[in-house]
């Protein structure tokens, strides 16, 4: 038996018309049996770019994955007929009509409506494999398929719909890889994002690019262009992706940040294929500035900074804006110097005095910095800005798809310009928009100040919105990932609330958290349990009761027990309550504090073991710690608030004004002797305290440290 297998997950475009050929020898000879497989790739042989492989019955170790259609043909004589090399012709034909962008389908179809003048079939006065994968791929192709629904093209309509007609086996066939199509769109709304955007000629390749500054740490903003731009490069089309570090600011980078961002995206599984830095581009840009100085297009300005603000927001020209090119050329010589009189000036580009988009106003495109830069040391004095140097290295390096974020809108015609000015290969722009969290700021230079002022202990604090302090904090790399590839290449503009994100993250270490337990120091009440062993012992308990993997620890039992004082405060005498992991007990006797200001705390409680009561029809559940047959281990429980009041700062706000007073919230406890064995970075749930991150482990001496994890409950702070 033969057997066809289709990549449901590829360009429908390249599938359908083997599909539906591979189908019309089936219906031509009942006896022609073809097995039809779906798998749920975007390509079966990546080596070989397969979407489809043909095992004949004749040769079934030898698959075909090209030409199968002629293939097929060959195997099955009742295919054939007189007008064979027209038809095989046709068949090639039909690879035109593959692309997903309408300007590249739009040739073929217009020379198909051509040709089916006055015609009913392809080729000849019936139907063929020519008909039948022309068809396939216009119908498989959605640019083309909507246009010939519009009737835009009067005979490829009119032919369309009367091979569809005729033929009532080739809805069933469409419907059968369509229906595979359709469970993936099931899973990916499930998933909550859209990456169906019809990027511009994929088909040629798509190379895309993440191009960090490294003057700071990444953060969330930042992860979700580098995920996309790897989603879309790696995941959507099996292109190419490349780290670029856009290095031409010496004055703010350092090599520390640098490698924090190749580290942080390892952490996020973005694999970079290759890595550069604009600043091995230094001399080309040199000679691209020195070529768009000689064309005229741009100019040397030694104008003030505060009156060329002025000017190029009430479109005022320059008055160095007629200099002459020798002039100019002159002053960029004296600027790749770096003395005094270059330090003085900067070159514009030419566009426009009083463009209503304010960036096409004569922009900066390169500078003068006599700074020694991290890599490239004393040589260079001059360096150009990123709004000049990313078009010409996005050209250069082959880029195909520059994502960026919608904030770079009314630069985009600027990006375009650099492009024209200098005849260099255009590059296809997307925008999309950059995440925004209430009460967060994600601007790097302010981000800065907290740091630099003592605000936050570093660019790892839990409370800042950068990879590293979100990990530090407890987020996992897995819900990171899922949460942000969630909003998708979207460009609405929302602020996200961060209970979202912390109920992502709260999927995946639930099933994995160790249990243990954990009393507040302060107040802390003494209990004593009668019905105890005199002894103390300890048991074996499960870590997870739901997840047996994770192994047992000791649990320790003993005549007296602490308990936390909200608990014992909540309690009536005669009550029945539960003790986690031991019992039921009812509580005996309480007793209260004699000072008149806290009347209401407790001191002392007498419990009485009832292990033959039943713990569903209690009401109070609690977690307790045995104060002998364990080391009892002393640790810190840590809660963070955000950092500023307002959910939405505005332009025009001081972000000093909104600083929240009071944003570390820290609690002494006691944990089980489990504890000791934790570390750094492990992340646990203390019963019915919420789940916790160790950022330092216990030594003796020395007590642990447990950051509180968000859970989505409540917002991310306090």
């Amino acid at each position: 038996m033969a057997s066809l297998t289709v990549a449901s997950k590829a360009n429908q475009a390249s599938t359908l018309p083997i599909l539906l050929v591979a189908q019309y020898a089936k219906e031509r000879d009942p006896n022609a049996s073809i097995e039809i497989v779906f798998s749920d790739v975007e390509e079966l042989l990546e080596a070989k770019k397969a979407v489809v492989i043909f095992k004949s019955a004749s040769a079934p170790g030898k698959p075909l994955y090209k030409d199968i259609v002629h293939t097929v043909m060959h195997e099955y004589p009742n295919l054939q007929g007189k007008h064979d090399s027209i038809v095989r012709e046709w068949i090639d034909r039909a690879n035109g009509f593959v692309p997903t962008d309408f300007k590249s389908v739009e040739g073929p179809l217009l020379e198909l409506d051509s040709h089916l003048t006055l015609r009913s079939f392809v080729v000849g006065y019936s139907l063929t494999p020519a008909d039948l994968a022309v068809w396939g791929a216009v119908r498989g192709n959605k640019v083309a398929y909507a246009a010939v629904k519009k009737g835009a093209m009067l005979n490829v309509t009119r032919w369309f719909k009367f091979i569809e007609e005729t033929s009532t086996w080739i809805a069933p066939a469409v419907q059968s890889l369509n229906a595979h199509a359709q469970e993936r769109k099931v899973a990916k709304s499930k998933e909550g994002a859209n990456y169906d955007i019809a990027l511009p000629d994929t088909d040629k390749g798509v190379v895309t690019r993440f191009p960090p500054e490294p003057s700071g740490y990444l953060h969330i903003g930042h992860a979700k262009a580098a995920l996309l731009n790897d989603y879309f490069a790696h995941e959507m089309y099996k292109g190419t992706l490349i780290c670029r570090f856009d290095d031409t600011n010496p004055s703010k980078e350092k090599e520390e940040f640098q490698d924090a961002i190749v580290e942080d995206l390892a952490l996020m599984g973005i694999k970079p294929d290759k890595t550069s830095y604009t600043s091995d581009y230094f001399q080309e840009l040199y000679e691209q500035c020195v070529k768009v100085l000689k064309s005229g297009k741009a100019y040397a300005d030694d104008t003030e900074r505060e009156t060329m603000q002025h000017e190029r927001m009430h479109g005022i020209a320059s008055k160095r804006r007629d200099a002459t090119v020798e002039e100019n050329l002159a002053r960029f010589e004296e600027m790749k110097k770096g003395n005094d009189e270059g330090v003085r000036w900067c070159i514009r580009a030419k566009m426009s005095v009083d463009n209503p988009n304010k960036a096409m106003r004569d922009p900066v495109i390169y500078r003068c910095n006599p700074q020694a830069h991290h890599r490239t040391g004393e040589k260079w004095k001059i360096y150009p800005t990123y709004d000049f140097a990313c078009p010409i290295v996005d050209s250069m390096e082959g880029i195909t798809h520059a994502l960026r974020t919608i904030e770079y809108r009314d630069r985009n015609p600027q990006y375009n310009w650099m492009l024209g000015a200098l005849n260099l290969r255009k590059v296809h722009i997307w925008d999309f928009a950059r995440m925004n969290f209430i009460r967060t700021l994600l601007s790097k230079r302010k981000l800065t100040k907290f740091v630099d002022s003592g605000l936050v202990w570093g660019w790892d604090d839990p409370r800042f919105p950068t990879i590293r302090g979100i990990r530090r904090r407890g987020m996992t790399i897995d819900a990171l990932r899922e949460f942000i590839l969630k909003q998708g290449p979207s460009r609405n503009i929302v602020n996200l609330d961060w209970t979202l994100f912390w109920a992502t993250n709260k999927k995946y270490i639930d099933p994995i958290a160790p249990r243990h337990t954990a009393v507040a120091k302060e107040n802390a009440v003494t209990a004593t349990v009668k019905g105890a062993r005199v002894a103390p012992f300890t048991e074996d308990k499960p870590k997870h009761g739901k997840n047996p993997e994770l192994g047992t620890k000791k649990v320790a039992y003993s005549p007296e027990i602490l308990i936390d004082q909200a608990d014992a405060q909540a309690f009536a005498e005669d009550e029945e309550i539960t003790l986690m992991n031991w019992g039921n007990a009812i509580v005996r006797k309480m007793t209260y504090s004699l000072n008149p200001l806290h009347r209401s705390l407790v001191t002392g409680l007498e419990l009485e073991l009832h292990l033959q009561g039943d713990v569903k029809k209690t009401k109070q559940k609690i977690t307790w710690l045995a104060t002998a047959g364990q080391e009892l281990i002393p640790v810190e429980l840590v809660d963070f608030d955000f950092l500023i009041t307002k959910d939405k700062l505005e332009d025009e706000d001081n972000v000093d004004d909104f600083l929240t007073e009071k944003t570390e919230f820290r609690t002494e406890a006691l944990a089980d002797g489990n504890v000791a064995a934790l570390g750094e970075g492990e992340i646990i749930q203390f019963e019915r305290k919420g789940y916790f991150k160790c950022d330092r482990a216990f030594k003796h001496g020395e007590r642990a440290v447990f950051f509180c994890i968000p859970t989505g409950k409540v917002n991310a702070g306090k």
